[in-house]
């Protein structure tokens, strides 16, 4: 069902209650981000600890991924049907605690397990939808950007704590202190983060004329004697309404898109580490080098934000990502040298600028009652190549492929990602 929101709320103004929202779902993440990367930075010193290879080891990776590719798909419907608010509490409070108890694993079976479930938990559909429900609609393809930028910002932090906590604590204690972090924010959401209005009035919950007026009143907006009357009605499977006749073409291309694009992220995110280090950098500083990579990556993010907006998304990404297609094939030139870390930055800045613009795309081309369901399938099914790309990359890796090898592999899929994206609508749907 659909309601439609009223028309003083979609506007160009920005107030306390939309950057409170846009703020929570920036910190989220952020979480997002540290419990995804974690595993990158401890890798090294957990791989020699327990005297496992690199080929085996990737299952590890995938094992986190492959959690949030299950965890988009079919718990993404849920945010549909209960909220957007209680899903993001309840899924910082499960990765919390799984992020907590991997610090006190003893084998690769434990670990295994715990990445799998904390990848369950995470939030990327739902603070994306959120997002884009209370974003400006001028700006919205910015503040979208903004708030994936958190993703890359939470990877800084968990590389700054694995420097400074792993040398001297060993890997556990990255562990322990991320997930102990993460555990402080369900408190914070439920006293500041806001229900979607689209969501409330689409679905009409219990108590969603109450909590509406409420968002309303903060927004010191005019609150409403009754909610607004229901439209029309949607199919009671919201999967079977992202293959309509309008929506069908752009999810099939959307899907491809966020694979092909998944498929090479991940395995930068995953690898760079120890690629960096097979390259001739000593330790320390490939650990620096997935911190180049992620802090390019928050520049990227905001600069494709900016850029969409004045010259529209899909061309935006689509340039992003060529463009970085061409860094990875001229890295052969910087192996091993100090300026490999500088191409490292500029690699996160286009891939994951062009890679992050994807959510805002899906944000726009569905409507409310099937946003975090359309969002949340894209990303499930997009995390397939999420986990086929660390385990590519260790088989490479374990096979004797050099880093420039890799990197012109990975780079096709790239390439195909932009042109799919350029080839998406660019029509937005209703709010």
């Amino acid at each position: 069902m659909s309601a439609q929101v009223p028309s003083q709320f979609y506007n160009d103004n920005m107030t306390s209650v939309h950057a409170t929202v846009i703020g929570m779902c920036f910190l989220m993440n952020m979480c997002d981000g540290l419990s995804v990367m974690i595993i990158s930075y401890t890798a090294p010193s957990i791989i020699k600890e327990w005297h496992s290879e690199s080929g085996k080891f990737g299952v590890v990776f995938s094992a986190g991924l492959t959690g949030m590719a299950l965890g988009s798909i079919f718990m993404s419907s849920l945010a549909d049907k209960i909220g957007r608010k209680s899903m993001i509490i309840f899924c910082a409070a499960g990765m919390g605690t799984c992020i907590t108890l991997t610090a006190f694993t003893h084998s690769l079976s434990q670990m295994v397990l715990l990445r799998f479930v904390s990848g369950l938990f995470s939030m990327l559909a739902y603070t994306s939808a959120l997002a884009s429900e209370y974003a400006p609609n001028r700006s919205k393809a910015f503040w979208i950007s903004f708030v994936m930028s958190g993703y890359p910002i939470g990877a800084v932090l968990c590389g700054l704590l694995s420097v400074y906590l792993t040398p001297v604590y060993g890997w556990e204690s990255t562990f322990l202190v991320s997930g102990l972090l993460i555990l402080l924010t369900p408190a914070l959401l439920y006293l500041f983060l806001h229900e979607s209005l689209a969501f409330l009035f689409s679905k009409q919950p219990k108590n969603a004329l109450e909590i509406a007026n409420r968002i309303l009143r903060k927004m010191r907006l005019q609150q409403l004697a009754d909610l607004p009357p229901i439209e029309k009605r949607i199919s009671k499977f919201p999967l079977s309404s992202l293959f309509g006749k309008e929506l069908k073409r752009d999810t099939v291309l959307l899907w491809i898109a966020f694979f092909l694009s998944f498929t090479t992220l991940y395995f930068l995110t995953s690898w760079i580490p120890k690629l960096a280090a097979d390259a001739g950098i000593s330790l320390t500083i490939a650990i620096l080098a997935g911190l180049f990579f992620n802090l390019g990556a928050f520049g990227g993010i905001i600069t494709q934000g900016y850029l969409s907006v004045r010259f529209g998304l899909h061309k935006v990404i689509f340039i992003f990502l060529i463009l970085t297609a061409f860094l990875m094939l001229f890295f052969s030139g910087y192996a091993g040298s100090s300026h490999a870390l500088i191409l490292f930055s500029l690699i996160g800045f286009g891939i994951q600028g062009g890679f992050i613009g994807l959510y805002a795309v899906a944000a726009k081309i569905y409507p409310t009652e099937v946003r975090t369901t359309g969002i949340g399938w894209a990303i499930g099914l997009g995390r397939l190549g999420a986990i086929i790309g660390p385990v590519a990359g260790g088989l490479m890796i374990s096979k004797g492929l050099t880093i420039q090898q890799i990197f012109l592999l990975f780079s096709i899929p790239l390439t195909i990602a932009g042109i799919f994206t350029l080839l998406i609508s660019s029509e937005t749907q209703k709010p």
